[in-house]
């Protein structure tokens, strides 16, 4: 314990020295934390619209004020020219075109029924589900309108709109899913990257030879390295969770140690796979672009931005060994739906398996020549 506590030392020594490395550890969070969850969301905020009215009645007059009562969609023009409206979304002056027929009204007075057309620019088929999507939801809350009030009172007694109860984010604030994620992105990219430049940083100025000659043992080494970083792990998600809930009014609901049991566990897988990349790279800059290699693939299949479980069957296996993939799942059941010990327990053991299996290659990698 004693050998141990030396290098504790040592390394926070080492690092309240480095002023840039205090940035990298507190400035860097605090950024991600107040820009991501604004950033990175796919809620549509302004969705420009373009008319095309051949009918002309009151019956389209309502049909278009119904979208522009509407907070997602700002109305940027209108033409008589279906050739016309096309030009603006090749030119991306709008997202989405209503065409609204001629005789529409007459249509839906005589035979109950009439089309409209939606044009929606699909580059990006994400956006373009999405407009989609809040569109035919307009449709369908004004047929229940003028369904009534067209047919005579023909058909009254229609189904009722079920009504909605949404569990865990109430509001469908997108920055509720998101900020529990990018807190363990946070912790990720704190502990993975530093560890991985620590013990390198010893080769390249030349004082890992000086603690090879010491009686310390490589596992004590090895902790060492790794208590002060899981420390500054901690500190970092404190201030994560801070943040979270006094800027975004994030929830938790679940109990605040069990985050941080989770955040312990966490960052020894973490911490394990740093140490062993910083055992086997030669330098800097090799460990960095290792480091980077594998944080960006995991953390872009970890689910943080999009459902793991619509990915490729072979990406979902990849998932079994993702760290990341485990303690965003973890860390969202949490504090999203004040999970107990034991509804992440499979998720745990996983992370401790895969810790224990890091840390072991670490100790093994690391080469002590006396």
């Amino acid at each position: 314990m004693r050998n141990i506590f030396i290098i504790v030392k040592k390394e926070i020594r080492q690092i309240l020295r480095d002023k840039l490395m205090m940035l990298i550890i507190f400035v860097m969070p605090t950024l991600q934390l107040l820009i991501l969850p604004l950033a990175a969301t796919f809620e549509m905020k302004e969705i420009k619209m373009y008319v095309v009215d051949f009918d002309n009645s009151p019956t389209s007059r309502d049909l278009i004020n119904k979208f522009s009562s509407s907070p997602f969609y700002n109305i940027v023009g209108s033409a008589y020219s279906h050739r016309q409206a096309e030009a603006n979304i090749i030119s991306n002056k709008a997202d989405f075109v209503l065409e609204i027929p001629a005789n529409m009204e007459r249509e839906l007075q005589t035979l109950g029924a009439a089309k409209v057309q939606f044009v929606v620019n699909a580059i990006n088929g994400m956006v373009a589900g999405l407009i989609n999507g809040y569109s035919t939801a307009i449709i369908a809350d004004f047929n229940s309108e003028i369904r009534t009030e067209l047919t005579g009172g023909k058909y009254t007694n229609q189904l009722r709109a079920p009504t909605y109860s949404y569990w865990f984010n109430p509001q469908l604030d997108y920055k509720t899913y998101m900020i529990p994620g990018i807190l363990i992105m946070m912790v990720s990219i704190i502990g993975l990257f530093l560890t991985a430049m620590n013990m390198v940083r010893e080769k390249e100025i030349g004082t890992i030879e000086q603690i090879n000659v010491t009686p310390i043992r490589k596992y004590e080494f090895i902790i060492g390295k790794s208590l002060p970083f899981c420390l500054i792990g901690l500190v970092v998600l404190t201030l994560g969770l801070l943040l979270a809930m006094l800027i975004y009014d994030v929830p938790v609901l679940g109990s605040i140690w069990l985050i941080y049991g989770v955040a312990m566990v966490y960052l020894f897988a973490v911490l394990g796979i740093g140490l062993f990349i910083s055992a086997i790279s030669d330098t800097q800059q090799q460990a960095m672009f290792v480091a980077w290699f594998f944080v960006m693939i995991f953390i872009l299949i970890s689910g943080l931005f999009t459902p793991s479980e619509s990915m490729p069957d072979w990406l979902k296996g990849i998932n079994t060994v993702n760290p990341i993939y485990y303690g965003i799942k973890m860390i969202r059941m949490v504090m999203l739906k004040g999970a107990s010990f034991y509804d992440i327990l499979p998720e745990l053991k996983a992370v401790a398996i895969y810790g224990v299996c890091a840390m072991s290659l670490a100790v093994r990698a690391y080469r002590k020549r006396v």
